[in-house]
């Protein structure tokens, strides 16, 4: 009879355990993963790129534009990655 006690105890805390580990699991608090969200992209204001959106809408008339001729030439040395050259002094006339 004693091995039939022991065995029954032995069951009885078994399901005990089971059951409190049940309850621990379905009353655990799931905490969702934090999500990674980047960071939205705002690009500087860039006066060339105002620029060239205008020349953009003249159309045809740009091609004698003044400000889009110069915006041209700037938005293609920055393309190409050269500098600007500075700009020759201008004399007037004088020897």
């Amino acid at each position: 009879m004693e091995g039939k006690v022991l065995a029954r105890i032995a069951a009885i805390v078994f399901v005990a355990i089971a059951i409190t580990a049940t309850v621990i699991k379905v009353t655990r608090e799931e905490v969702p993963a934090p999500l990674s969200i980047a960071p939205v992209l705002q690009p500087s204001a860039d006066p060339l790129r105002a620029t060239l959106r205008r020349c953009q809408q003249l159309g045809e008339a740009a091609g004698s534009d003044a400000d889009c001729l110069a915006a041209w030439a700037e938005s293609r040395d920055r393309f190409l990655g050269r500098t600007p050259a500075p700009e020759a002094p201008q004399h007037s006339g004088d020897p």
